[in-house]
């Protein structure tokens, strides 16, 4: 790491059940989605609702968005997870950070929640019909990822973005920046905010990209890639600094929930 700065990560041990995928907790999606409802309700957020083509009455599909827009607002914001039906962690962030309500006052901000309800309910990464959602931001195969798309396009551009995920293999957290433009980044005061509820990712090298001190900086050049993420999609069309934050899934979910709302918490307290 030469004379990079390292973090203490608070001592957290492996639990040691992922072989081969997610072996950890779940979650019950719909009643999550309930609780999540119930946190915004009545707080300024307005709710998006789109029902998909493969929608029965038996088996509702829908892709769901929160706005919370204000007047004047002197940045706009974009939260969203959800999109791996192996990652509880996500959508029970966004819950607490609703439950807590801590958005800055002068800040529109724009979540989705839930974007792969169907893989939740197979606790699977992929959706019902075993589409990668976070591969699907090139050629808009799935239901739920055109839905996506075409609010995305409705709505403004966005100053910053974070989509929060979580990686089976990992030993502790990471995160993604993406930053074309060299703003100033928030890598750095993430990663510490996270040291101190979940311990941080080390290796030199995590999915095959360069990494220091749990952090990522991709060269991204978006049309050599064929599939695209979430993340690529938006830096692309709607945000130009994006962060993708990683908690380690072999860990309590408590502790992956708190290294999430601590990544989110040290966005917002930056805008």
């Amino acid at each position: 790491m030469g004379q990079a700065r390292v973090y203490r990560s608070i001592a957290v041990e492996r639990l040691k059940k992922n072989i081969g995928g997610y072996r950890g907790e779940t979650i019950d999606i719909p009643k999550v989605l309930r609780e999540i409802e119930q946190a915004a309700a009545g707080k300024n957020w307005a709710r998006d609702i789109v029902p998909l083509p493969s929608s029965t009455q038996a088996q509702p599909l829908n892709f769901i968005a929160y706005r919370r827009q204000v007047k004047s607002a002197r940045t706009r914001f974009y939260l969203s997870t959800g999109i791996h039906g192996d990652e509880p962690a996500g959508p029970l962030a966004a819950l607490q950070l609703l439950q807590e309500d801590r958005w800055p006052a002068d800040a529109s901000i724009w979540l989705c929640p839930c974007l792969n309800p169907t893989g939740f309910s197979l606790n699977r990464r992929e959706n019902f019909q075993g589409i990668d959602l976070n591969r699907d931001y090139r050629h808009f195969q799935s239901e739920e990822v055109r839905a996506h798309v075409a609010w995305l396009q409705q709505q403004p551009s966005f100053d910053l973005s974070l989509c929060m995920h979580e990686d089976w293999e990992s030993n502790g957290f990471y995160v993604y920046e993406v930053n074309p433009d060299q703003r100033p980044s928030l890598a750095g005061k993430i990663i510490e905010a996270v040291a101190k509820v979940c311990p941080i990712e080390s290796a030199a090298l995590v999915d095959n990209w360069p990494a220091e001190n749990g952090v990522i900086r991709p060269n991204i050049k978006p049309d050599e890639r064929p599939q695209w993420p979430e993340a690529l999609y938006l830096v692309t069309n709607k945000s130009r600094l994006s962060y993708t934050a990683e908690a380690p899934s072999d860990f309590p979910l408590t502790t992956r929930v708190a290294a999430l709302v601590a990544a989110a918490h040290t966005v917002l307290d930056s805008l």
